[in-house]
């Protein structure tokens, strides 16, 4: 059937359909975190600087004290920066290894060609830096520190970012993040090959077998949670016995944790137990609907949830509280400033990390050489390779790994002098970048490659409702529910944006019934199905929307004979059930596309996430219609 008078013709959001999870939700998150968490570091650094310089005995004392946990004839015991490094920072890593493996099961490099771009701009930028790092420091005692010259810090480069865009460049962040957690892997396997010594045998292959057993806890029942979390803290120890710095241990079990998006049915089921709570509050009741609450949510997920806030905001600063306090003076300073260990890092990090992440992106989207298209422009790029060129975390980690005495304060100088040169250097990129000729910004856009589309059926005029200009650049897609009183909510916001935005939009409205929770809503959706086989979709659609109240068949029947629809026809279709396959139609897609709430929308086939106001959703339209434009407009 048509779905209104206004529909004759679509244009399908560009794009390959692909079933997916959203992407913007846990990234927005991911980066809030980390970018706030960035204002907690630098200042930790600065408490520590000072800290080392006021009372430089105190300092060493505090971090120096030995702390062991003894049972029977066996000992636990290293210095409390000991424990803060190896044991605090595994959490850190751990939420590093869940980012990644949420990256890899639903996020961009759910489509793994998008993988090889970032890969080569890590592995360049790393490539380059240790290169420029033991080129300035070929023969001398410094030399060993290169591992020091890998890392970019993953919580101060998104900082960097963030600044210098104010917030809007969440695809380059994404890009970026997905870089560093590269280069995470890389630096810490880098720890395990060339700065762990008198490796135990006996202590790894533990280590091996217990994630062999955490790996096969995915199989297990209700019972796996508190198992998982005892064979972690095995691995854990048995890392830190085997002499391999025990922080990979946080990484590779991240690795390993699934993330998935919340299945309708067991969002169902929840409801049914959490119903059956209500009507009779026993123990049993409370803990079944409580574990099938907390099941529907993917463990990767929960983990993120309890831990990112701790680890962007207590570990990782406590870890710049122990490491980066240096007791400055006139000898340190002038030891540093002819140092090729601080200068080593120092160009590692500002020359040799950005210009290797450029070239290794030339090089991997070359034509010639199979390359892909990239899912930055190339001036984006550099101001992404700028702010990548801050090390911290991992810097300082290996550089207490690698050196003792003035070698280490001066290379924790050039460490700390990467904070302060390189976002300086990403704020001038970016500056450059927005000052670039506009027809030069759209050539770079359109050489770029489009977006996984998360929609997973197009739109079809034939049997879509479809409000505005039918070959709008952009398409908005709700999944509703007529009883959902955020879908009441959100209707006066989709009102002013079709009026405020006109011509660039179209919108569309698909169903969704969460009928274990709205009893009425079915019905109306058939209601409001019915309505538009006699041409009155749209306005059945606003009465049924902003009542969500009134939905028994008396208000439909009220509400049919006030529009002047026909009452015989639109009753026998309601009791016929004529239009629920239509809406089962739409209920399918909405499974497809990884929906199982409402109001959930679609932005050109993108997954919206955050909030639905009206000033949200203009930018998220806005945004997408420039970015049609620029796709749109030719390259020369």
């Amino acid at each position: 059937m048509m779905a209104a008078a206004d529909t004759t013709t679509t244009v399908p959001a560009a794009g390959r359909t692909a079933w997916a999870r959203n992407l913007a939700a846990p990234i927005r998150g991911f980066l809030y975190a980390e970018t706030g968490g960035a204002v907690f570091l630098a200042a930790a650094a600065v408490v520590a600087l000072v800290w080392a310089n006021v009372s430089p005995d105190s300092y060493a004392s505090v971090w120096q004290t030995r702390l062991a946990i003894v049972l029977g004839g066996h000992e636990l015991a290293t210095d409390l920066r000991g424990w803060v490094n190896e044991g605090l920072m595994t959490l850190f890593f751990l939420v590093v290894g869940l980012e990644a493996k949420r990256e890899l099961d639903l996020g961009e490099l759910r489509e793994r060609r998008r993988l090889a771009i970032p890969v080569m701009c890590s592995l360049g930028g790393m490539a380059a830096a240790a290169g420029l790092y033991l080129a300035i420091n070929a023969g001398g005692p410094g030399a060993k520190g290169w591992g020091a010259a890998l890392s970019t810090d993953t919580a101060l480069a998104l900082g960097t970012l963030a600044l210098v865009t104010r917030g809007r460049a969440i695809r380059l962040r994404v890009f970026l993040l997905t870089m560093v957690i590269i280069d995470d892997l890389a630096a810490l396997l880098v720890i395990a090959l060339a700065y762990s010594s008198h490796v135990s045998a006996t202590a790894l292959a533990v280590a091996a077998g217990l994630f062999a057993v955490l790996i096969a806890l995915r199989w297990a029942g209700s019972w796996r949670v508190p198992a998982a979390a005892l064979v972690g803290v095995g691995i854990w120890l048995a890392m830190f016995k085997s002499g391999i710095d025990a922080v990979i241990a946080g990484l590779a079990i991240g690795l390993i944790t699934s993330a998935y998006p919340p299945a309708r049915d067991d969002l169902e089921r929840s409801t049914e137990l959490t119903r059956s709570f209500r009507e009779q509050p026993t123990p049993e009741l409370a803990y079944s609907a409580r574990a099938s609450l907390t099941a529907a949510i993917s463990p990767n997920e929960r983990l993120q949830y309890r831990l990112h806030p701790w680890t962007s905001r207590v570990i990782v600063p406590l870890f710049a509280l122990a490491n980066a306090g240096i007791h400055l003076d006139g000898g340190v300073l002038s030891a540093a400033v002819r140092s090729p260990v601080t200068w080593g890092i120092l160009a590692a990090y500002v020359v040799g990390k950005p210009l290797g992440i450029m070239g290794a992106a030339w090089l991997a989207t070359r034509p010639a050489l199979g390359g892909a298209r990239p899912t930055v422009t190339f001036p984006a790029l550099a101001g992404a390779a700028a702010s990548a060129g801050v090390g911290f975390t991992i810097s300082l980690l290996v550089a207490t790994l690698a050196f003792h005495g003035p070698l280490l304060e001066q290379a924790k100088i050039g460490v700390l002098a990467t904070a302060v040169v390189s976002p300086a250097l990403a704020w001038c990129a970016f500056q450059v970048m927005v000052r670039l000729p506009a027809e030069t910004r759209a050539r770079q856009l359109g050489a770029t490659t489009g977006t996984i589309v998360d929609l997973a059926e197009d739109i079809d005029p034939e049997r879509d409702h479809i409000r505005g200009r039918v070959d709008a650049p952009v398409t908005l897609v709700q999944y509703g529910d007529f009883e959902c009183p955020y879908c009441a909510h959100a209707a006066p916001v989709i009102d002013k944006l079709l009026d405020h935005l006109g011509n660039e939009l179209r919108y569309v409205f698909r169903h969704l019934p969460l009928t274990d929770v709205h009893p009425n809503a079915q019905v109306a959706s058939e209601a409001a199905e019915a309505a538009g086989a006699q041409g009155a979709f749209w306005e059945m659609h606003d009465r049924l929307i902003k009542n969500p109240e009134a939905l028994a068949p008396s208000d439909l029947y009220r509400h049919a004979s006030e529009l002047g629809l026909d009452l015989d026809r639109f009753s026998d279709d309601l009791r016929r059930r004529r239009h629920a396959a239509h809406v089962t139609e739409d209920v399918q897609s909405a499974d497809a596309s990884g929906v199982s709430g409402t109001p959930t929308f679609f932005v050109n086939g993108r997954r919206h996430q955050g909030a639905y106001d009206i000033d949200t959703l203009t930018r998220a339209v806005k945004a997408a219609a420039r970015a049609a434009t620029m796709r749109a407009t030719p390259s020369s």
